[in-house]
């Protein structure tokens, strides 16, 4: 039985709770949340023992593994305390706000030897393993992606020194998945501005976003992100190349092509997929069931962080 402990209660945890408590292998054994009350509530459903202190669950408690479900300013030292300790450890995107502080982290959990793994979800999907293994040997024209969804209920996401932003903090998803089916960025260059959130108490982050990527094949990318209100949430990608077209658009992939048009209706929790392949690949030491290792998200990170240092000095970052 794989012993898990959960730092933050909130909604993205509560996700990972409900699939861990399902998982037959594994057992929640202790919460930790700094707001009072969150971890004892938690715990009354799921079981286990509630914390308000991270060293202190640390100590009590013999952990084979650790979900971090915290704000991106919120990291400290946990990845740190829980890689000597050898557990192994999946970290909720993003991975922080600081590069030179993550990759630091990204060094001491891989000399640790620890199985890390990232809550880049959407890798998980279906419909995204198809279209990676579609594209494999396939050159990549352009990459064109949007989402636009309504500002989240967390009291510190609209203070841009906290959250990164919406392309740091939500969109990261979209660039995540554009660079796993696309390959690597070399240059971004991007445009933000707050234009109709004004009103919203202490905001300092931008509610629009136009970001441009040149990737290392030489292919060309867009992406636009933004939270102002609009009649619903909407989120689409595509990959374009020679005389096919891929389509991703919530759990659903079309691949338009000059004699066929292939439709595949996505199906399932990738959520829960993440969760159970994440808890299997520390069970049995398989790392390659991990599909968004720590390494890969400090990339992703990496690029929406340069995407924010183009919008406000108005140069494009390139990367060496």
């Amino acid at each position: 039985m794989i012993r898990i402990g959960m730092v933050g209660a909130g909604i993205i945890a509560a996700e990972h709770m409900k699939h861990i408590h399902q998982n037959d292998h594994a057992e929640l054994t202790a919460i930790c949340d700094v707001a009072p009350g969150a971890a004892e509530k938690a715990v009354q459903q799921y079981g286990g023992t509630a914390y308000t202190n991270f060293d202190e669950m640390l100590e009590k408690e013999k952990l084979d593994a650790l979900f971090l479900c915290v704000p991106p300013f919120a990291h400290g030292d946990m990845e740190e305390k829980a890689a000597e300790r050898g557990i192994h450890l999946l970290v909720e995107k993003p991975l922080g706000l600081d590069m030179e502080e993550v990759r630091k982290k990204a060094d001491i959990l891989d000399q640790s030897g620890i199985i890390t793994g990232s809550g880049y979800c959407l890798r998980y999907m279906e419909s995204v393993q198809r279209a990676k293994k579609y594209l494999e040997g396939k050159e990549i024209a352009m990459v064109r992606a949007y989402r636009f969804g309504g500002l989240p209920p967390n009291v510190w996401w609209v203070d841009h020194a906290k959250s990164g932003g919406q392309l740091v903090e939500q969109t990261t998803h979209n660039v995540d998945m554009m660079i796993y089916l696309a390959g690597d960025v070399r240059k971004v260059s991007a445009d933000m501005a707050l234009q109709l959130c004004r009103d919203v108490p202490g905001i300092t982050t931008p509610d629009a976003a136009s970001v441009n990527m040149v990737f290392e094949s030489g292919a060309l990318g867009h992406i636009d992100t933004g939270f102002f209100p609009q009649p619903d949430g909407r989120s689409s990608l595509e990959v374009l190349g020679r005389n096919f077209r891929l389509t991703l658009e919530g759990m659903d992939l079309t691949i338009l092509e000059p004699e066929q048009t292939t439709i595949l209706r996505g199906k399932g929790d990738f959520y829960k997929t993440q969760d159970d392949a994440f808890i299997r690949a520390v069970e049995t030491g398989d790392r390659s069931l991990i599909l968004a290792p720590y390494s890969e998200a400090l990339r992703t990170l990496e690029v929406t962080l340069a995407a924010n240092e183009s919008a406000k000095t108005g140069q494009p970052v390139s990367f060496v």
